[in-house]
């Protein structure tokens, strides 16, 4: 939803066809960044000595900072666009990668995401059934940006804020398990 309506902020002036292009672009490139991190996100992760504990917290950290904003629907590096970035975007016309794909769709909290789905998979399934949730997410991102102009219309600012609040509690409460597990494995690893 919160994406739905910076999305329409920024590409509300341009033609339908435009916005549905650039809402489908967006999610394809979105979609790939994402299914690249969750493919080799770990190899990564082992390659930089970064353990999945250590990145469970950082994750964890981080996501509790992005769910703090949604709670109090105020706008922070982790899910909007600075002023000039803003400004760049406008000046091309085109929103579809920048700032749309990256950083509101695949950010750093959709790459935490994925890579801690991704390290929990075990065996090829696993990895199928959770590449499938990626794309069943972004199909619905999809669709909300699609259908954005007729959401806001529907649900009004204070309707956005309201969804944006209570997925924000989710997304806290997932945060502060990312924390717990990664706290937890570090203990174990330990005795």
């Amino acid at each position: 939803m919160g994406v739905a309506a910076v999305f329409s902020g920024l590409a509300g002036d341009l033609h339908r066809q435009m916005r549905q292009r650039m809402a489908i672009q967006g999610v394809v490139v979105a979609l790939t960044i994402l299914l690249v991190f969750f493919l080799v996100g770990d190899w990564l992760l082992d390659w930089l000595g970064i353990g999945i504990p250590a990145f469970r917290v950082a994750g964890g950290v981080l996501l509790f900072l992005l769910a703090i904003d949604m709670v109090l629907a105020r706008d922070s590096a982790l899910r909007s666009t600075s002023e000039t970035e803003r400004d760049a975007a406008q000046a091309r016309n085109d929103i579809a990668v920048f700032p749309l794909a990256f950083p509101l769709l695949a950010g750093p909290g959709a790459l935490t995401t994925v890579l801690l789905m991704a390290s929990q998979g075990e065996t090829m399934s696993d990895f199928v059934l959770l590449a499938a949730v990626i794309i069943a997410v972004l199909s619905l991102a999809l669709v909300t940006l699609l259908l954005a102009p007729q959401v806001m219309r529907l649900l009004g600012t204070t309707g956005v804020n309201v969804v944006n609040r209570v997925l924000g509690l989710l997304l806290a409460a997932l945060a502060a398990q990312y924390v717990l597990d990664g706290v937890v494995a570090v203990l174990a690893e330990a005795c």
